[in-house]
């Protein structure tokens, strides 16, 4: 932005110091507005949009708070900057915690002023700059291959967004099949690292006596079969990221020696003396929660404090019963392209035998029951018969909880209702409760009411 566009307000009903602040203010290219009483100050703020704002903590007519606070609420986006005279200082840092950026005793010289000013202004850029990232973030059905647009993989998004850039360790825990792997694929790709190598390894799938030696590499006759040297994945990983999936199956001997590669950086093979350094981010996933792992001996505490810096936990289908028909559309679309299927949709039915269902195998159970959906389905529509559920029927429970079934014939828009409906009765017309059971933001909710004229009222009574 030029500077010509930047508007300051200075209130003081000091005139020297105001024409002073004024006079080098615009010497530096700014716009700048004066005010000499605090009502003064609310009427010029509430008339021009100012990004800066500088006030006096002593005015005539009313406390420099008072339109310190009237600044931020009407604009909140506007950076103050406090000045108190000698003995004030416990109000002025009042005003900080009340929003100001900063606060300047006086007497003060101009130069004190200038690199406050730029910082303000690059603050108030940074906030402008994260909530444009977090209203698109709140408007994505997808991101780096997730699909999701419900409240909880909103706030996923967000966290990957803030954490991706640094090299914290992160952990992911969610039952299997909730994509857990999707998400540390986000991470890596979104990060600095994202040009150099992303290396994964399953410790459940690798048999006890080799993960070591996987992972830290070995030296040629270090054991009965070591006929070469041996770089581990570690080594691989370097300059990367590496993904342990599955950390509480690492046999529990081993998590020292990992411990000891986070906290030194270095590590050796098998066999050797040598001691390697290494870079790489750790990110690791479990679907255990991590306290029944340690409870059960399976997880050091000590490595858990280490790898879970920042945790991300995904939540299971049957929690963001919102994503399915995103879900459920995007897997119809990926096979019926991939398997060249003249099929043109999912019928209402079966749409209600998928909101229905609890999905155990969470997403993935998903994406097989499409594929599979897709493959034989008998028309150009996927119908109830070609889901893969017992005798056509839904014994399971509905997302909400409440053991309902959903009727025969319904639209989608019905369904919403419906679920919207038993939700609120199952809160007693408790709004928030409702829309953090469904996963939505309260606005939303507040919407979707206004949207079906449902009657909360009558509700929260039955």
């Amino acid at each position: 932005m030029d500077r010509k566009e930047i508007r300051i307000l200075v209130v003081d009903d000091e005139p020297m110091m105001a024409d002073s602040l004024k006079q080098n203010l615009a010497e530096d290219g700014f716009t700048v507005d004066t005010a000499s009483t605090g009502a003064e100050a609310i009427e010029l703020f509430d008339r021009g949009a100012h990004q800066i704002g500088i006030c006096d903590l002593q005015l005539p007519d009313m406390d420099g708070m008072d339109v310190l606070r009237h600044m931020k609420d009407s604009q909140p986006a506007t950076e103050t900057i406090v000045m108190t005279g000698y003995g004030s200082v416990a109000r002025a840092i009042e005003a900080t915690k009340a929003g100001a950026f900063w606060f300047l005793e006086k007497p003060f010289d101009y130069e004190v002023l200038q690199p406050l000013i730029a910082k303000a202004l690059e603050r108030r850029d940074l906030m402008a700059e994260t909530e444009t990232m977090r209203r698109q973030l709140s408007t994505r059905t997808e991101y780096f291959n997730i699909i999701g647009a419900s409240k909880q993989m909103q706030m996923i998004y967000e966290t990957i967004e803030s954490v991706a850039k640094s090299d914290a360790n992160v952990l992911i825990v969610g039952e299997s099949g909730t994509g857990k792997e999707l998400i540390a694929n986000a991470i890596h790709y979104n990060s600095l690292r994202a040009k150099k190598a992303f290396i994964k390894v399953n410790c459940a799938a690798l048999p006890k006596e080799l993960i070591e030696s996987e992972l830290f590499g070995h030296t040629k006759g270090a054991f009965t079969g070591a006929h070469a040297d041996k770089d581990g994945l570690i080594q691989h990983a370097a300059g990367g990221s590496l993904l342990l999936d599955e950390i509480a199956e690492m046999p529990v001997e081993l998590q020292p020696k990992l411990l000891r590669v986070l906290q030194e950086r270095s590590y050796r093979k098998i066999g050797s003396e040598r001691t390697y350094a290494v870079d790489f981010r750790l990110i690791t996933s479990t679907n255990r929660p991590p306290a029944d792992a340690i409870r059960d001996g399976m997880l050091r505490d000590d490595l858990f404090y280490r790898i879970s810096t920042i945790t991300i936990h995904v939540p299971p289908l049957r929690e963001r019963t919102e994503d399915i028909q995103l879900l459920a559309e995007h897997f119809f679309k990926l096979y019926a392209r991939k398997y060249q299927r003249p099929i043109n949709g999912i019928s209402q039915a079966a749409y209600q035998r998928l909101f229905a269902h609890q999905w155990p195998g969470n997403v993935r159970e998903l994406q097989n029951v499409l594929e599979r959906a897709v493959l034989l389905a008998k028309t150009n529509k996927i119908e109830p018969v070609d889901l893969p559920f017992e005798n056509g029927s839904m014994p399971e429970k509905s997302a909400t909880g409440g053991g309902w079934d959903v009727p025969a014939n319904m639209t989608l828009e019905d369904i919403e209702k419906l679920v919207i409906e038993k939700t609120l009765q199952r809160t007693g017309g408790n709004k928030q409760a409702a829309a953090n059971l469904l996963g939505i933001y309260r606005p939303r909710l507040y919407s979707k009411i206004r949207k079906y004229k449902i009657d909360v009222g009558s509700l929260a009574t039955t």
